[in-house]
């Protein structure tokens, strides 16, 4: 029998987020969240990419949320620029938290603009044990905010991607894995595009394979 997801709304800064959620029923599971790429090029939860890290994140027993920037589908408000985003994000791990008070590690992850709020997150929050970055667009973003990097984790990119130059790519990858204590994965999709298109299963490995690594003394 197929998991149960509950589809939902919960409290944000700028009013409801809609959102989808899962509840491992096994005790202390970690938890995870999921953001999805930018509103106003059409990113919501439901694309594609997040829904698949979100099923990756369920059938590797945790309890995940994944949920609607302000202003996207029924959730409140209107677009901020990324700050709003980023507080819409820590409210839904603030929410995630609450409801599984015994989790035993937690993990952000985001697609495309979602890996930018994902990483700004893991500057705010200590708790946080791992990331999961897909498709990050350094040559967009300023992501001098990483200096240092504070959490492990994984970024998964494109070789060929349409948006994102190959020197961006490296001068991040520069950036952030020679940290003490620190360990950032840099993963290549290979002849792929921004969005992964007809790479889900290269991509679903990559993604299963460095979490099942660090959840495996849970």
């Amino acid at each position: 029998m197929k998991p149960k997801s509950l589809e939902i709304f919960i409290p944000g800064p700028a009013g409801r987020l809609e959102a989808k959620y899962y509840k491992n029923p096994k005790f202390g599971s970690p938890v995870a969240i999921v953001l999805h790429p930018h509103p106003q090029y059409g990113g919501t939860m439901n694309n594609r990419i997040v829904q698949l890290m979100y099923n990756v994140f369920l059938e590797n027993g945790f309890s995940v949320i994944k949920v609607n920037f302000r202003g996207v589908g029924k959730s409140d408000g209107i677009f901020d620029n990324g700050q709003g985003e980023l507080s819409d994000a820590a409210a839904a791990l603030d929410w995630i938290e609450r409801q599984n008070l015994d989790y035993s590690q937690c993990w952000v992850s985001g697609f495309s603009f979602g890996s930018l709020i994902c990483m700004q997150l893991i500057m705010r929050r200590p708790e946080v044990n791992n990331f999961i970055a897909l498709s990050p667009q350094p040559n967009v973003y300023d992501f001098s905010f990483l200096a240092p990097c504070p959490t492990s984790g994984q970024v998964i990119y494109s070789d060929n991607d349409e948006l994102v130059t190959k020197e961006s790519i490296i001068e991040l990858d520069n950036r952030i894995k020679h940290q003490k204590g620190v360990e950032v994965i840099f993963s290549k999709i290979k002849s792929s595009n921004h969005f992964f298109k007809n790479k889900e299963k290269e991509l679903t490995v990559e993604i299963e394979k460095y979490i099942k690594e660090k959840t495996a003394l849970i």
